[in-house]
């Protein structure tokens, strides 16, 4: 497997949303639809992110990754 760059959560209520970035520019998503269907995984090509995840995933990033992760998401 790759190497990890960092993980962004952008939960916002009781629900997980997290976001893996790896080296090789793959992005995992770790999410609940609800309570009972919780820790679903998706692998996402960074179009497939809407600017408003985009905003609070940059928003959360730490400083020292936010450079790298906005290369990976085309992020303006």
């Amino acid at each position: 497997m790759e190497k990890e760059i960092c993980k962004i959560s952008i939960a916002s209520n009781w629900l997980g949303d997290e976001y893996t970035f790896y080296e090789n520019r793959t992005i995992k998503r770790v999410y609940d639809n609800h309570s009972l269907n919780s820790n679903k995984t998706e692998w996402l090509e960074p179009q497939q992110i809407s600017n408003q995840s985009k905003d609070k995933i940059i928003k959360n990033c730490p400083e020292e990754f936010k450079e790298r992760i906005m290369q990976i998401l085309d992020y303006p």
